[in-house]
């Protein structure tokens, strides 16, 4: 499932997640569900047709991300593997980053990243830029409307309705899958 929110120039987008790194940094091993979050740039395509035809449009380059994943052989809810990724070069995500608030409180943690935008975006190494004169203001009024999507995504990873393994590879030992939007 994906949410999208979008304002002027910057959009969030949440999707749940199942993710199976193949290449996992010690003590990260193995299959992690939960939801990912991202920050990016948005941008309108051109108009496909006349004034009256529905406008392309673009979801953009990423900016910042957070994963709120928890081991899938772990207990349901430890956020065990929640990390974020604090800038991106091009598509690519930096390193992940642990935080104890992060894993502690995930919801608030996130929360509190959305409402400042103009510090994200420079811990980012974006500039204010690239994001519209009230995407700030507008993104910190939709905080808890964004919330409320990532909850209810992480009650359906809960239910066992979302993050699940890729179907066609049930019951085998998967050493690197990514079923997600995002």
């Amino acid at each position: 499932m994906l949410y999208a929110f979008g304002f002027e120039r910057i959009g969030v987008v949440a999707s749940d997640l199942y993710f199976v790194d193949p290449d996992p940094i010690p003590g990260q091993e193995g299959a992690e569900r939960g939801v990912r979050l991202e920050v990016r740039v948005l941008r309108p395509g051109d108009l496909p047709g006349s004034i009256y035809a529905s406008r392309p449009i673009v979801v953009d380059r990423p900016v910042w991300r957070a994963d709120l994943l928890e081991s899938v052989a772990g207990p349901m809810g430890s956020f065990d593997r929640a990390h974020h990724h604090p800038a991106f070069e091009g598509w690519e995500p930096g390193e992940r980053v642990f935080d104890d608030d992060l894993s502690a409180a995930p919801l608030d943690w996130v929360a509190a990243r959305l409402a400042d935008l103009d510090t994200l975006l420079a811990e980012a190494r974006v500039p204010a830029s690239e994001a519209g004169p009230r995407d700030a203001e507008d993104l910190r009024n939709a905080v808890p409307d964004i919330m409320a999507a990532v909850r209810k995504l992480l009650d359906g990873v809960a239910k066992g309705e979302l993050a699940r393994p890729p179907e066609d590879r049930a019951g085998e030992d998967i050493t690197n899958a990514r079923v997600s939007w995002l």
